[in-house]
């Protein structure tokens, strides 16, 4: 393996531990007082205040790009929507099971059919491997539960969302800081209005007893999933391929089970 494959596996390691705590973060956010909107503004809007100025004075490039518009529909709008509502209906063990296990086999898929990527066998083996343990651990849960919600499709939402934007990423060549700065401050300015304006909100009540969680929630999902994590992953996805990054986000319910 040589220096830059390391380096690519070694970002990937990296994100994948953020994500683990990111599944458990969210999982806290849904069932705290906050609602799920609420949290994705706190994501979004601490985000685009720490990138905003960086992007401004540093590195400033043309962000209303079509690639990065889609690209931030799917990664921070879309998937934001679906996994959040998913974490504020669904238990924490199986939230941890579903979103990143359908992520790897949505990666792989999709790679196949946007970018007419072709993998050999032995990671079409490998990723039904890691899918199967997956779905044992899954459907322990869900048969224990009895039933399938909409908290599960909305995780399932999520994962499609994330393995397209996955795939984009390396369809279209966006650099780390790319991805970032465009996902933070596109997807804010879309989602502030609307939820302002129209969504319903619990962010404004009893702010004394929420400080706790705003602050948790501030620094994990506005800095280290959305800004440490999303320079990680789009690194890695530059060395290393959507693909092998996705059968790495398979270790993300081992980590977050532990």
């Amino acid at each position: 393996m040589d220096n830059s494959t390391r380096q690519g596996y070694l970002a990937a390691f990296g994100a994948v531990l953020i994500w683990s705590g990111f599944i458990l973060v969210s999982r806290m956010g849904g069932i705290s007082p906050l609602l799920s909107y609420d949290v994705i503004a706190i994501r979004y809007a601490t985000c685009a205040a720490l990138v905003l100025p960086i992007w401004w004075f540093k590195f400033r490039f043309k962000l209303w790009q079509p690639k990065f518009i889609i690209c931030s529909l799917f990664g921070g709008l879309g998937y934001a929507l679906l996994a959040f509502k998913g974490f504020e209906s669904t238990p924490g063990s199986q939230s941890a099971v579903l979103l990143p296990g359908l992520i790897p086999v949505m990666i792989i898929l999709l790679s196949v059919v946007i970018n007419k990527q072709k993998h050999p066998w032995s990671k079409w083996f490998g990723v039904a491997m890691i899918t199967s343990g997956i779905a044992v651990l899954f459907l322990h849960e869900f048969f224990s539960q009895g039933e399938l919600s909409v908290g599960h499709l909305s995780l399932a939402g999520g994962a499609f969302c994330w393995g397209t934007f996955s795939v984009l990423l390396s369809r279209w060549q966006i650099t780390p800081w790319q991805a970032t700065a465009s996902l933070a401050v596109i997807t804010c300015t879309i989602y502030m209005p609307i939820y302002l304006l129209w969504l319903p909100k619990h962010i404004s009540l009893g702010m004394s007893e929420l400080w706790g969680d705003i602050l948790l929630q501030s620094f994990y999902q506005g800095f280290l999933a959305t800004i440490v994590q999303m320079l990680l992953y789009v690194r890695a996805v530059q060395i290393i391929g959507a693909a092998n990054m996705g059968t790495m986000m398979a270790m993300v319910p081992v980590i977050a089970g532990v």
